[in-house]
């Protein structure tokens, strides 16, 4: 009998990617569904049982508080389930891609953007851009864009050094196929180098590395490029005593032209072309932070090499798996589903990750669980970086069906004008001027008008028809540098809860504009983040009602012989049992766990609260959207504390206020009560009507550990200032004093 391919099979055989379902989801739904009835039951008990008013205005209030918190909690909930039942995960397949000729791939122009010379140092900017330029793709289709905000020469004169490097680099990689890419992470790896590479050029290579950063380094702290350093490139003559960070003309340069036979490496093998670009800056003429530089450099870039894939990379995620861009390809590529991807998003991973991840940068059940689930939908929520882009799609277009995809694609434009002519015609398209009276920032590029303008901008995409696909990699594609203190962390998420809940107050709120144009899934996924922020208040709420009411004896859940104990006992038992199993089975420890929570706690009462009130304060019009730059580096007894585990303070910011203020308080009323019990208080008689309160308020104490480690015991520069102590001590302690009877 011969052997005869149906119509399926052929499919599957030419197929570059699948899709795999989440296993044992049947047996989620019935759990999910037996805690909602819980979460009802819950409702139902506060809606039963509202205090008389005799028994005091302060348990009525008290009441009607915890029915609003546990309302708002069963909610946010129910948003999140939305996304952990469909939970599905992308693979690419075929290795004929993988494997592929140069025939017939696409160009792939990557961005890089930075904005500081010191908070994002050169020699960590450059480690990113020689670990892209060090691909597995062919180089005389593979384009580098550097955006330096900063518009610093510091950034220049580094951007010019790496390109010299790279001409050892790049061939080192692929000759003993190097993992990762970035010299830097890959220098400082524990192994024995006899195993993989040969010890001389090993050694070589990283003497050269080594020089090079000395020289960059030298540079950077001196403030200025050397005359001597100047005259070895035309690009630093850009640089005079009049340009500043805010104020420049539009500066582009060829630092590499791939175009060039001669640019070649030491193996004989083409360079990549690689580009600096500043956009011009003027004081009055808004820059629209990221965003601004993202659309500059897709305007530049399509002047240039016009490659059909984008990469954007922050300045600190370097490359880490060597065929990350042919990977992509296979889902961008794929003949039957390829044509309706308009992007694929990485998660963000981070290189410096503590064994316990003491500030909960990185869970795996967010990359492994929510964030797949959104996946499930055919929507990711593009992060900003490590994400591969279409770039009709970003540009502005509308999926259409008659879009078939990639194949036999022109990778580069037939342009034979020279590297000044071309220079002299992308610094038009990165004037300050350029976007006025054009649909850039609106509905071509990336979107203006909030904080996160990625994922705004991946939400318009979505809505003009487009799938995107949320890929997690066994072998992590990029790797950044995760914030290595606790403030840093916290301003990050303060930046990024407040954009996001500018965005759900917007025209672009998911459940209007996105209605009919998506999948109410994927709405729901999109709200569970974009709704940080106005979810910080039931916790706010929590932190401060529970302790308050149990100091003073005021019961707010039922007693435990009472048959209302089982919804509260069920759901709170059986979500943190699935919640540490969870993790567990996501690859994470249960001190990860622990730490997660408490890192959950300290942002849901701090940095989204304090994101709630400035978004409300600015749908006021009493003041502007700002951009914080987060730091990469930190001084080394900062690192040395991290890598121990022990959290960073060290400054006055409200926020460690606060997070001092809620620990005390809880502190002092198990304190208040343990004493009261002991004494034989009054209101502490039948002590079974509390013990639900009890339970919360020493779970809180024991989440706040290092706080009163910080607050009481340490003496180092990271523990928490006194003036913080002593003013976290009296709001506690008059809170405590306030009559609630």
């Amino acid at each position: 009998m011969g052997t005869y391919q149906t119509v399926q099979e052929k499919e599957k055989a030419l197929a570059l990617f699948e899709t795999k379902e989440a296993k044992g989801r049947l047996a989620f739904r019935l759990f999910s569904s037996s805690i909602f009835i819980g979460i009802c039951l819950i409702w139902l008990y506060r809606l039963m049982n509202v205090p008389a008013a005799e028994e005091g205005r302060a348990r009525w209030g008290c009441w009607i508080g915890m029915f609003m918190a546990e309302f708002g909690f069963g909610l946010y909930w129910i948003l999140t389930q939305a996304i952990r039942r469909n939970v599905v995960r992308y693979f690419p397949l075929n290795e004929r891609l993988l494997r592929s000729s140069d025939d017939g791939l696409p160009g792939v122009d990557v961005f890089v953007c930075t904005a500081d010379p010191t908070l994002e140092p050169p020699s960590l900017v450059i480690n990113t851009i020689l670990s892209v330029m060090s691909l597995n793709y062919p180089t005389e289709k593979l384009s580098v864009y550097l955006s330096d905000d900063g518009g610093s020469q510091l950034t220049f004169h580094a951007l010019m050094e790496a390109s010299h490097f790279a001409k050892h680099w790049i061939p080192f990689c692929k000759k003993f196929n190097v993992e990762p890419r970035s010299p830097e992470a890959y220098f400082t790896q524990d192994f024995d180098v006899r195993d993989t590479v040969n010890p001389e050029e090993w050694m070589f290579i990283k003497n050269q590395y080594e020089d090079m950063k000395k020289r960059i380094e030298a540079v950077t702290d001196k403030g200025c490029v050397p005359e001597e350093i100047k005259n070895q490139h035309k690009g630093f003559s850009e640089w005079n005593a009049d340009v500043t960070k805010q104020n420049h003309q539009p500066i582009v340069q060829f630092v590499i032209d791939g175009r060039d036979t001669d640019a070649v490496d030491s193996a004989g093998c083409r360079l990549p072309t690689l580009v600096y670009m500043a956009r011009e800056k003027r004081p009055g003429w808004p820059h629209h932070f990221k965003a601004g530089a993202m659309n500059a450099l897709i305007r530049v870039s399509s002047e240039i090499s016009s490659g059909a894939i984008i990469l954007n990379l922050d300045c600190d995620m370097y490359a880490n798996n060597a065929d990350s861009i042919k990977e992509a390809l296979c889902f961008l590529m794929d003949e039957k589903r390829g044509h309706q991807i308009a992007y694929v998003q990485h998660p963000q991973n981070y290189n410096n990750i503590t064994k316990n991840d003491l500030y909960g940068n990185s869970s795996p059940v967010l990359h492994k669980v929510e964030l797949a689930g959104i996946g499930g939908f055919g929507t990711a929520l593009y992060c900003g970086t490590g994400c591969f882009h279409r770039r009709t799609s970003l540009c502005g277009s509308k999926y259409s069906k008659d879009y078939k995809g990639l194949w036999n694609l022109e990778t580069r434009k037939d342009d034979t004008r020279t590297v000044s002519e071309l220079e002299e015609a992308s610094k038009v398209l990165a004037s300050c001027g350029y976007e006025q009276g054009t649909l850039w920032g609106k509905e071509m590029g990336l979107v203006y008008g909030c904080p996160v303008e990625d994922i705004v901008t991946g939400l318009t995409i979505q809505c003009r028809g487009w799938k995107s696909v949320y890929y997690n990699p066994d072998n992590k594609a990029f790797l950044g540098v995760a914030p290595p203190t606790l403030d840093i962390a916290l301003v990050q998420f303060t930046r990024w809860s407040d954009g996001m809940f500018q965005i759900f107050l917007s025209k672009y709120c998911p459940f209007i504009y996105g209605h009919n144009k998506m999948k109410l899934g994927a709405q729901m996924g999109y709200s569970v983040y974009l709704l940080w922020a106005p979810f910080s208040l039931p916790n706010l709420y929590y932190a401060i009602a529970l302790p308050l009411s149990l100091l003073h004896g005021i019961p707010l859940f039922p007693e435990v012989s009472s048959r209302w104990f089982i919804p509260f006992a069920y759901v709170f038992l059986s979500k943190n049992i699935y919640s540490i199993a969870e993790a567990l089975i996501c690859g994470s420890t249960f001190k990860a766990w622990w730490n997660l929570q408490r890192m959950w706690v300290i942002r849901r009462t701090t940095a989204f609260f304090f994101a709630f009130i400035d978004c409300i304060v600015r749908q006021l019009g009493l003041s502007q959207t700002t951009f914080s730059i987060t730091a990469k580096v930190v001084t080394e007894d900062v690192s040395k504390r991290y890598q121990q585990e022990i959290m960073e303070f060290g400054s006055t910011s409200i926020m460690f206020t606060v997070i001092s203020t809620l620990a005390m308080l809880n502190l002092f009323s198990l304190v208040g009560v343990l004493k009261m019990v002991f004494l034989g208080g009054s209101e502490y008689k039948n002590i079974e009507k509390l013990i639900c309160q009890v339970i919360l308020c020493v779970l809180m104490v024991m989440v706040n550990a290092p706080v009163y480690e910080a607050l009481f015991f340490r003496k180092d520069r990271g523990s928490i200032p006194v003036s913080v102590m002593f003013k976290s001590i009296v709001v506690a302690s008059l809170a405590c004093l306030l009559p609630l009877n």
